[in-house]
């Protein structure tokens, strides 16, 4: 799927491709790529991004899509999800105190997907692979790898919240 001419990111679908669908919060949703494709493919999906040009954008990308305009850093959503995701998000916070945000908003059972720039030294948004892991104790790490796709190098963990 294809919005503005930038394709969904892959990791979105090879990393979902095994979960049942269910309900799906896209954080930091830009353009609305990610999210539609999530919709597609039967997940109840919310948009969140603090760009009000995003959400008119991302509006445009999918009608299927509850889409939100609000800061991550202060909204807080009224539920928890199967999953939540996330794709570079750029935040006023830290990322891992970003991510630590969205893992609370994760249901028991659901998961977490991150995808973020690794720290190569060129990205302001970056974290390292092993600072996110350890971030998830007592989750169950699905995938955590370091990536090259075309120039960008990426952190790529989806994390299975345990259930009490």
């Amino acid at each position: 799927m294809r919005y503005l001419d930038r394709p969904a990111n892959p990791y979105v679908e090879r990393e979902t491709a095994g979960l049942p669908p269910g309900t799906a919060l896209d954080a930091g949703c830009g353009a609305g790529a990610e999210a539609a494709l999530l919709a597609s493919l039967g997940w109840t999906v919310t948009g969140v991004d603090i760009s009000p040009e995003a959400i008119v954008a991302a509006q445009r990308a999918s009608s299927a899509v509850e889409w939100i305009e609000a800061d991550l850093t202060t909204w807080h959503p009224a539920r928890q999800f199967d999953l939540v995701t996330t794709h570079y998000a750029h935040a006023s916070i830290p990322h891992l105190d970003l991510y630590d945000r969205l893992a609370g908003w994760v249901a028991p059972g659901g998961s977490l997907l991150i995808v973020g720039h690794a720290d190569d030294g060129h990205h302001e948004a970056s974290v390292r692979l092993d600072d996110v892991v350890a971030r998830l104790a007592g989750w169950r790490i699905d995938t955590a790898i370091e990536t090259v796709r075309g120039s960008l190098y990426d952190v790529v963990v989806r994390a299975s919240k345990v259930e009490p």
